[in-house]
């Protein structure tokens, strides 16, 4: 789950990580209260979207005067901000960060992720900041500066140090950032994350060490130990589509081609993507219905599927191990008599009670295409798409 800006400085906070004083507005007046109530003579007016790259589309601007608040703010909320993250369509700026303007010296990046191959937690730092970070890992990657978290023990205290002075930090700088690094993992672990970003980590010309951003997602799996974070979810800033799927426990992803797919089991809804490129489709969507793919939950991912007004054919791909295929078979005939579907649905059905499975969709009276295998079942939906 991802979650805004704002609300990754809120975290970060409890956990003395050091933050810029800000406050959310949601209209131009509040954002002008906000500026008043942090004081000061500079504030920096920041776009609140789940996306990257901000302040290229516009989204962040700095204010010398409350009038400019007043100006800026006008002119962010509402506004449908384009990004390289958030594609051609944007965002729609729904609210806004008003933050106290900061005197800096310097411009870094602290990162921690999970880093699988390893399974140990990974802390990134960079003189780099304030830049994509993917381009200094492609261009420069001896930029980045990692220390691997034992689970067991945490970030030690060198570990810290070791990145501090990777950075070429000196004096009170260096000695607030290796507080700051600590503080940053606590945050990290105790919250369940699977990613804090700070993009640009600053240097002022004080000493101090603030994160000047912040983002976080969290593993949607520990949330229920977060019912705080739970509550943090924004659903305007989440495709409709998955937010529906969520619902019904379907995990689902909307994608960019016109043929709708169908899956239990992650690794083989993968490969049924796969296979569809390779047979000269596109698929609409990654769609896993789980291991259990009762008639309620066909009918629920039929339904979401066909909302997609690119989907011009459906297949199904199930493999019967914990679910018979009788059964997966049942639903959906049930679901396709349900939701009235109008468009090719090839159907591929494997494992326990294939053939009982065949036998119920060649009875149900709809004109399923049924596939002897997953290479048949893409070249017939490819086929029934160029039909």
């Amino acid at each position: 789950m991802k979650i805004h800006e704002y609300q990754g400085k809120e975290i970060l906070k409890k956990f003395n990580v050091a933050v810029p004083k800000g406050k959310v507005a949601f209209s131009v007046d509040e954002a002008v209260e906000a500026a008043g109530e942090i004081g000061g003579s500079v504030w920096v007016v920041k776009a609140q979207i789940h996306a990257g790259g901000r302040g290229k589309g516009g989204g962040v601007k700095l204010a010398r005067s409350l009038d400019e608040v007043r100006q800026h703010a006008a002119q962010i909320l509402g506004m449908n901000l384009v990004t390289h993250q958030t594609g051609p369509e944007g965002r729609i700026v729904k609210r806004l960060l008003i933050e106290e303007g900061m005197n800096i010296a310097k411009e870094m990046y602290a990162g921690i992720t999970l880093d699988r191959a390893r399974s140990q937690n990974a802390v990134m730092v960079s003189t780099e900041g304030g830049v994509e970070i993917e381009k200094v890992a492609a261009e420069t990657p001896e930029k980045i500066l990692k220390e691997y978290v034992d689970p067991g023990v945490g970030l030690q205290q060198y570990q810290a140090r070791k990145l501090c002075f990777g950075l070429g930090l000196t004096a009170e700088a260096f000695k607030n950032a290796v507080k700051f690094l600590s503080a940053l993992y606590r945050a990290y672990e105790a919250t369940d994350a699977s990613l804090a970003e700070i993009n640009p980590l600053v240097i002022t010309q004080e000493g101090s060490v603030l994160a000047l951003d912040a983002k976080m997602n969290f593993d949607d799996n520990a949330l229920p130990r977060h019912p705080d974070i739970a509550q943090m979810r924004d659903l305007d800033e989440e495709d409709p589509l998955e937010v529906e799927a969520s619902k019904s426990n379907l995990n689902y992803i909307k994608l960019d081609g016109n043929v709708g797919c169908m899956v239990n089991g992650a690794g083989l809804a993968m490969a049924t993507m796969d296979i569809i490129k390779l047979a000269g489709g596109m698929p609409a969507n990654f769609l896993d219905v789980g291991g259990g793919a009762s008639a309620e939950t066909v009918e629920a991912g039929f339904r979401i599927i066909l909302k997609d007004p690119h989907v011009k054919a459906v297949l199904i791909n199930i493999f019967g191990g914990i679910v018979r295929c009788d059964r997966v078979a049942t639903g959906v005939v049930q679901a396709a008599k349900n939701v009235d579907v109008h468009i090719p649905i090839v159907v591929r059905l494997a494992g326990t009670n294939a053939d009982l499975a065949a036998d119920i969709l060649k009875n149900s009276g709809l004109s399923f295409l049924v596939a002897e295998d997953l290479k048949d079942a893409a070249e017939k939906v490819t086929q029934a798409i160029a039909a």
